[in-house]
């Protein structure tokens, strides 16, 4: 059986790095095309999963191309929320189709943590040319907002096939993307605060998908 290397040893981990990750592939080197030749004799320090330490991120992103759920995440952009980069991140955790980025085109990506490689990300100047993609391609839009009339997100079913909206960390979803919406819902608080982080909202909705969606193996 072929081992694994701890990496101990090799060195300080770059900024891309999160964890130590593996050293260079211990015995004869296999020869799958999906492998990296230059990290199988180098070490993977990447922050992925077991299954894909020594993989080409373009065979990573493949894999992962097949199995993605069907939901797509989208954040306006108006003000370089520090949020986006982590709600990447949660995004690529949690395998979305797609996030997309509305308004600026640039945005912080110290929180996505390099996982932006392997998520596909679009982007759309304006609300409305959202909502037209959004149309196009037959997707609900779920505003994510504690605003007058919203419905409560533990308490409704959430499209299979969807698209969920977050706003700006402070002021929240736009006028124009409340409008756009087929529903506004909130996550339901018991303390004194008014809102939670919307890094931490996002992360709330899309496990809240998941747990409607996703078949788990009962034990």
């Amino acid at each position: 059986m072929t081992e694994l290397q701890n990496s101990d040893g090799l060195g300080e981990p770059s900024h891309e790095q999160t964890t130590w990750g593996v050293g260079p592939w211990v015995g004869e080197l296999p020869t799958e095309e999906f492998y990296d030749q230059e990290l199988l004799r180098g070490g993977d320090t990447r922050n992925v999963v077991d299954k894909y330490r020594y993989w080409k991120m373009e065979a990573i992103i493949a894999d992962l191309d097949i199995k993605r759920h069907k939901f797509h995440v989208a954040i306006e952009n108006w003000q370089h929320d520090l949020n986006i980069g982590s709600i990447v991140r949660t995004a690529n955790a949690f395998l979305a189709e797609e996030v997309h980025i509305i308004g600026h085109r640039r945005w912080n990506r110290r929180g996505a943590m390099v996982t932006d490689r392997y998520q596909h990300v679009s982007h759309h100047a304006t609300v409305e040319e959202f909502v037209i993609w959004a149309r196009a391609n037959s997707l609900p839009i779920i505003a994510i907002d504690n605003v007058p009339g919203c419905s409560q997100l533990e308490t409704y079913k959430l499209p299979e096939s969807c698209v969920l909206l977050f706003g700006q960390e402070g002021p929240g979803l736009s006028e124009a993307a409340i409008e756009s919406a087929e529903v506004v819902l909130e996550i339901t608080q018991f303390g004194s605060t008014r809102s939670i982080n919307a890094s931490a909202a996002a992360a709330i909705t899309m496990h809240s998908w998941v747990m409607q969606h996703v078949d788990f193996p009962r034990n």
